[in-house]
């Protein structure tokens, strides 16, 4: 079940220019993640496209109309730090390869 999500994954880097050299792509619970410096950075499943952010940009960034708070399931408490976007594909390829971007400097930077 997760296959698909792992090729739609890495279609999605490809199309927004994302370097492969130094990501790398896996199957993560029933879906796929993309992980930057040995840290996950973006996660594809069936709620959507999850990116990795400081928190103080999640703020921002849940302004958007296509964002919301990630929940691993619909009565969980929110994952600090992520955004969801569940309708990705009605994003500009521009902003979604700026947050691409982001949270993948953000992920190759963090040393915890």
């Amino acid at each position: 079940m997760a296959q698909p999500y792992l090729v739609k994954l890495q279609q999605l880097l490809s199309d927004v220019d994302i370097e492969s050299s130094d990501v790398a792509s896996k199957h993560f619970f029933s879906g796929a993640a993309a992980y930057a410096n040995g840290h996950i950075f973006a996660s594809l499943t069936p709620k959507g496209l999850a990116l990795k952010f400081p928190e103080s940009r999640c703020k921002i960034i849940l302004e958007n109309e296509f964002a919301e708070p990630l929940r691993y399931f619909d009565k969980s408490p929110v994952k600090r730090g992520y955004v969801l976007f569940p309708d990705y594909g009605k994003l500009e390829i521009t902003e979604l390869k700026q947050y691409f971007l982001e949270s993948k400097s953000s992920a190759a930077q963090d040393t915890s």
